[in-house]
C-alpha cells in the first residue's frame, strides 16, 4: 500500500516551528516514499477556528514549498462522525455519563485523599434507562466516554522502536462534550480511517493518545495505521519551547527576512543525527530524510542557528533564482553584483546596502593619518570609464604612488569609498559607483 500521510492543524491561530516540523517530517517521509500528503483541517473547533486562520496555513504551506496532494476539512464531514459515534454506542463502547466538572474534581480529589489514582469510576455504565431520563428531564447533558479494554497496547514506533501502552491505567476518555461537540480524538481517526492514512507522524506528546486510539480504531473496524513520534522543541537553553512559540510563528520568520528552504533545512536536520546547514532543494531534503536518524533527545530551536543556516542558503543562491526579488526591491545590479555580496549578507533585504555602496550616497570614512595617501590615490585614480579591472590598475597605481603594501594600502581605500570595513569583493563595486563617486570620497565627500 503507498504511504499517505497527514497534517492536521486546527485553525484556532497562526502556525509555528513546532507545527511545521510535524508538516515537514510528515512531507519528507511522503515524497521519499513516493506517496502522499494530505492536508486536513481539523476546524471541528468551531468557536475557535477562524478563517483567517485556515487562510495563514494555508498561505505558510505554499511559502514553504510543501505543497499537498489533497486537502480536506473535518467540518464536511459531520456525518461520519455521527455515524461512527452510533456504531460505538450499539458495540456498548461509547456510553453516557451525566456528572458535571464540579462532581467530577469533587471524585478525583476522593480518589487521591483515598491513595487511589484520579480515574473516572464509569459510574454512567450502571445508569439504568430511567436514572438517564431522569437526569435529562433536570436538564442535565451528557458527555460521552470511550471504554477502554484495560489491556495493553502495543505497537512499533518508526521513531522510538517498540512502545506499549497500558489502557488499564487511563481513564475512559471524553469523545463528545455535553454540548454535542466532538473532542479531537473521535473525528481524527475516523477521517484517518476514511482518508486511508497509512502513518501517522507527530510529537512525542501524543504517545499516550495513540494507546486510546489504536482501540477506536479496533473497534471501527479500520485499519491501524503505523504510529511515529519525535521529541518536542525545547529552546536553546533546554527549557519548553510551547510558551515562547508566538515569536516563532511562521509568518514572522517570513516577515523578518529569513528564507523558505532556511526554515526548512534547520527543522528537517534539528534533533538529527545530520549536521544542521542549509540544503538546496525539497528534493534533497527527501532524499536524506530518514526517521532512524531522528534521535530521542528533546531538539534544541535556536534562532541564531537558524539566522546562520539562512546566511548559508542565500550565499548558495544564483543570479536566475534572485533576479526577479533583485528587481522587486530595486537593487538589480547584474550577476557580477549579485555574485560579489551574496556571501556578505545575512537577510536578502542587506543586498539594499550594498546596493546604496555602489549606486547610492554614502558618507566616507577616513583617518586624519591617511589623508596625505588618499589625496596621492585620488590623483592616479583613472578617468573612466571603469569596469572590474579597473580596481586593480587603481591599487598598483596608488601603491607605486605611497609606497603603501597589504592592510595598510587596502583598509584606507575600502574605508573612504564604502565607509565600512568589510565587504565584498571591491572590484565589482567600484566598477559599478564610477568616476565620479569614487574621486568624491576619496576626498571626504558624501557621495
Amino acid at each position: 500500500m503507498s504511504v499517505r500521510v497527514r497534517f492536521a492543524p486546527s485553525p484556532t491561530g497562526h502556525l509555528h516551528v513546532g507545527n511545521i516540523r510535524t508538516a515537514l517530517f510528515n512531507w519528507l517521509y511522503a515524497k521519499g516514499q513516493g506517496g502522499a500528503f494530505v492536508l486536513r483541517i481539523d476546524d471541528t473547533d468551531t468557536e475557535r477556528s477562524r478563517a483567517e486562520f485556515e487562510q495563514g496555513i494555508v498561505d505558510d504551506l505554499r511559502w514553504l514549498g510543501l505543497a499537498w496532494d489533497e486537502k480536506h476539512s473535518q467540518s464536511a464531514r459531520t456525518a461520519h462522525h455521527d455515524a461512527a459515534r452510533d456504531r460505538l454506542v450499539s458495540l456498548g463502547l461509547l456510553y453516557a455519563c451525566y456528572e458535571t466538572a464540579e462532581e467530577l474534581e469533587r471524585k478525583r480529589k476522593l480518589a487521591q485523599a483515598r491513595g487511589r489514582p484520579p480515574f473516572y469510576d464509569r459510574a454512567g455504565l450502571a445508569l439504568s434507562a430511567d436514572e438517564r431520563a431522569r437526569l435529562e428531564a433536570e436538564g442535565r447533558r451528557p458527555h460521552w466516554r470511550f471504554r477502554l479494554s484495560g489491556r495493553r497496547v502495543v505497537w512499533t514506533d518508526l521513531v522510538r522502536g517498540e512502545v506499549s501502552i497500558d489502557t488499564a491505567s487511563l481513564s475512559d476518555p471524553v469523545l463528545i462534550r455535553e454540548d454535542g461537540a466532538y473532542l479531537y480524538t473521535l473525528p481524527s481517526v475516523v477521517d484517518d480511517i476514511d482518508l486511508g492514512i497509512t502513518d501517522v507522524v507527530r510529537g512525542e506528546d501524543h504517545v499516550t493518545n495513540t494507546g486510546v486510539q489504536v482501540e477506536i480504531f479496533e473497534a471501527l473496524g479500520g485499519p491501524v495505521p503505523r504510529f511515529g513520534h519525535f521529541p518536542l522543541l525545547v529552546g536553546a537553553d533546554g527549557e519548553a519551547l510551547s510558551k515562547r512559540l508566538g515569536s516563532m510563528a511562521i509568518r514572522d520568520l517570513r516577515a523578518d527576512g529569513i528564507e523558505p528552504m532556511a526554515v526548512l533545512s534547520h527543522l528537517a536536520r534539528l534533533g538529527t543525527s545530520d549536521p544542521v546547514e542549509a540544503r538546496p532543494d525539497l528534493g534533497t531534503l527527501a532524499a536524506e530524510f530518514a526517521y532512524s536518524k531522528v534521535g530521542r533527545a528533546p531538539a534544541r530551536f535556536d534562532p541564531d542557528e537558524l539566522a546562520r543556516v539562512n546566511a548559508q542558503v542565500l550565499h548558495h543562491l544564483d543570479y536566475a533564482a534572485v533576479r526577479e526579488r533583485l528587481a522587486g526591491i530595486g537593487c538589480d545590479e547584474g550577476e557580477a553584483f549579485w555574485n560579489a555580496v551574496r556571501q556578505n549578507i545575512a537577510r536578502f533585504s542587506d543586498v539594499a546596502q550594498w546596493r546604496d555602496v555602489a549606486r547610492g550616497i554614502i558618507t566616507p570614512s577616513i583617518d586624519a593619518a591617511d589623508s596625505d595617501f588618499l589625496a596621492q590615490a585620488r590623483a592616479v585614480l583613472p578617468l573612466g570609464p571603469f569596469d572590474q579591472a579597473s580596481w586593480a590598475r587603481f591599487v598598483d597605481a596608488a601603491k607605486s604612488a605611497s609606497g603603501r603594501k597589504g592592510r595598510a594600502l587596502f583598509m584606507p581605500l575600502r574605508l573612504a569609498l564604502t565607509g565600512l570595513d568589510h565587504g565584498p569583493d571591491m572590484a565589482v563595486l567600484f566598477a559599478l559607483m564610477g568616476p565620479q563617486k569614487a574621486a568624491a570620497r576619496l576626498e571626504g565627500r558624501a557621495a
